[in-house]
């Protein structure tokens, strides 16, 4: 009796985690900031989105994609954390956003990119600041960039974002875009929305790309 109650106890705890968890998560994710669009037609899965224009602070980091990310959200992470001159600290802000750079040819598949590569991981800046109104990076590697107004289409999934998954839905989204005989113009931008102790099927990830009428 005594190892069946315990056992029970044990799933009860679990249960409690996985509950808080999720209630953290949904908590840190309301809190934060997010980019402001309008969705301008949706269809299937796919939301084709216009985003205001917006300032970012980019690195570019070479390697693998998974390694770069990491290491790009950290260099950006110390500079909105106070590594800048007035060592003053902004809002954090969602998604964490990673773009294949231009030394990796456009039409390379996202699960084939070479160590070598180049990825660019930006942070979206609040909507409260401007280009001027920002305090200068210490690290020169972190860069401030504007950037226009455009049109993306997007598809949304949860689960855990690995390379895989994000081979299939890029292609998910690019034969959608065909059917509806809009052009996607370069190549995808990925979206990561939540910290990474979030569970995985409360995560949100998009795949993005620009999108004009063919």
């Amino acid at each position: 009796m005594g190892t069946v109650r315990k056992s029970k106890w044990r799933y009860v705890l679990i249960a409690i985690l996985v509950l808080l968890g999720a209630g953290l998560s949904g908590t840190i994710m309301s809190l934060v900031e997010q980019p402001a669009y309008t969705v301008a037609r949706s269809f299937e899965d796919v939301e084709i989105r216009d985003y205001p224009p917006m300032v970012v602070a980019e690195v570019e980091v070479s390697g693998e994609r998974k390694a770069a990310i990491n290491a790009g959200f950290r260099q950006i992470a110390d500079y909105i954390f106070g590594n800048n001159s007035p060592a003053q600290k902004i809002p954090m802000t969602a998604p964490v956003i990673q773009q294949a750079g231009e030394k990796i040819a456009m039409t390379a598949p996202v699960s084939q990119q070479s160590a070598g590569g180049a990825w660019k991981v930006r942070f979206i800046m609040p909507s409260s600041y401007t280009m001027d109104a920002l305090p200068r990076p210490n690290n020169p590697s972190v860069k401030i960039v504007s950037l226009p107004a455009e049109r993306f289409a997007a598809i949304r999934f949860s689960g855990l974002a690995g390379d895989e998954a994000i081979a299939r839905f890029k292609q998910r989204l690019l034969d959608r875009l065909t059917q509806q005989g809009l052009a996607p113009q370069g190549d995808v931008i990925m979206a990561f929305y939540n910290p990474p102790w979030t569970l995985p099927f409360l995560r949100r990830n998009e795949i993005l790309v620009k999108v004009w009428s063919s």
